[in-house]
């Protein structure tokens, strides 16, 4: 069952972003002291009193605001407030009662949504008079509140879940599929096709997306939980900015996932920067997939007429054969347009396979027929005259696979050998895709 919403609103740099990740207990927000780094509606689960409810983390909404994006921001926020149970409108006690809170309240005094007035920033129990000032905005009592301190946020809980809709379980755990790359290869404009949305703000400009912004949807009756993220670059380039934090969040995301949509721009085919994001969600333990994105453009390019399918295949086989070599998991390779939307299901499809495939669990016997059928293809090396013997495979964990090989000596085992049971074990068993993790074990107890 869908699980209660409630919208975070409010005017720009009133606390937002820390409200919800005190509320939430997590920091899943971005956070910074510079005004409208949140711009996207994100979603995140909290629970309190054994109900469990949904945040919705939304942008600063400035109605008078001149920043290129306010517009967008505005409507992302009345869109989330179309779709919530609850909105919780954050005022800044300090600052005191100004005209964009007015504002705000009065288009939230016309809707249907039942409305709670948080005043953020009393940080001292002293200062909770500062809220009275907010009764004036016609929405009942406001709670005094410190996001950062921690004041007055259980009362401000206990009356959220006084207000939420009752009887509601939660959904069903859904697979989580983070989309990653570089910086405007059009992730967000995937997202929000896979969507049938505009979920998130998409602009030529690169980074707008600065937070990974998780939205709940079904495939083929399956839940599932897309994460946009912002685009990654190299640590060193974004170090002390707002966009080091977006980096940090995306990379997050990555490990929380099961399974990375490493998206690459076709018309620039898989560079060294797309294969060092799919090293990182390596890294992070997170199947992938690689989705070559913007397809239509390639057909479309000059000089293409006439030739477009012969040049997309060879540019498809291209791609494939550079992941093959230079990326161990070997994932696989889709081309895809979130303009057009060609490929996207199927896509969608081979994420699911690759998570289940990653969750799976193999049975020893089964692993065993596998080791004597490897060694027969390919006797083991000889290491200083004595040959490597493997007795016995077994797996032990899942989400990754590991495993474990029982040697005679794991000093036998050479890079090129564990490479090539590798690979054989992900065409068995269709891994490809999924980080592997392989202890080879001597008998007398010693692991690799």
């Amino acid at each position: 069952m869908k699980r209660p919403t409630v919208a975070v609103v409010g005017y720009p740099n009133v606390g937002k972003s820390t409200l919800v990740n005190r509320l939430s207990g997590t920091r899943a927000a971005v956070v910074h002291e510079q005004a409208g780094v949140t711009r996207d509606r994100k979603e995140i689960d909290a629970d309190w009193n054994g109900l469990g409810f949904t945040l919705i983390d939304t942008g600063g909404v400035d109605l008078a605001g001149e920043h290129e994006l306010s517009e967008e921001i505005r409507r992302q926020a009345l869109v989330a407030l179309e779709e919530a149970d609850l909105a919780v409108l954050v005022v800044d006690a300090r600052a005191g009662l100004r005209p964009g809170d007015a504002e705000l309240a009065r288009e939230l005094r016309g809707g249907r949504v039942p409305v709670i007035v948080a005043a953020n920033k009393v940080d001292d129990a002293r200062h909770e008079g500062l809220a009275a000032e907010f009764y004036g905005l016609g929405l009942g009592d406001p709670i005094a509140v410190s996001a950062t301190q921690g004041l007055g946020t259980g009362d401000l809980l206990d009356r959220m879940v006084e207000r939420l809709p009752k009887g509601e379980g939660d959904a069903s755990e859904a697979t989580r599929l983070a989309v990653i790359g570089r910086p405007n290869v059009g992730k967000s404009s995937l997202v929000n096709r896979l969507l049938g949305e505009e979920r998130v703000i998409v602009t030529p400009q690169a980074g707008t997306t600065r937070d990974a912004i998780d939205t709940r949807i079904e495939f083929d009756g399956r839940p599932l939980t897309l994460i946009d993220t912002a685009g990654l670059r190299r640590r060193t380039k974004v170090a002390g900015t707002i966009d080091y934090y977006a980096q940090l969040r995306s990379e997050q995301a990555a490990e929380r996932a099961e399974v990375a949509i490493v998206v690459c721009d076709a018309s620039e085919g898989v560079t060294s920067e797309d294969l060092h994001v799919a090293e990182l969600a390596m890294k992070k333990k997170c199947a992938t997939v690689i989705a070559l994105n913007k397809w239509d453009r390639l057909a479309q390019a000059p000089g293409s007429a006439g030739r477009a399918g012969i040049a997309s295949t060879t540019d498809l086989e291209d791609a494939k054969a550079r992941v093959a070599r230079k990326l161990r998991q070997r994932p696989q390779v889709l081309a895809v347009s979130a303009l057009t939307g060609r490929g996207l299901k199927r896509l969608v499809a081979e994420a699911l396979r690759v998570a289940d495939s990653s969750s799976q669990w193999i049975q020893t016997a089964e692993l065993n027929r596998f080791l004597g059928d490897l060694q027969a293809t390919r006797e083991p090396p000889a290491v200083r005259g004595k040959r490597l013997r493997m007795y016995y495979m077994a797996q032990f964990e899942t989400g990754p696979p590991r495993f474990a090989v029982q040697v005679n000596d794991r000093g036998r085992v050479t890079r090129d050998y564990a490479y090539f049971l590798e690979n054989r074990l992900r065409d068995r068993y269709r891994l490809q895709g999924v980080p592997l993790v392989i202890d080879f074990k001597t008998s007398g107890g010693r692991s690799s």
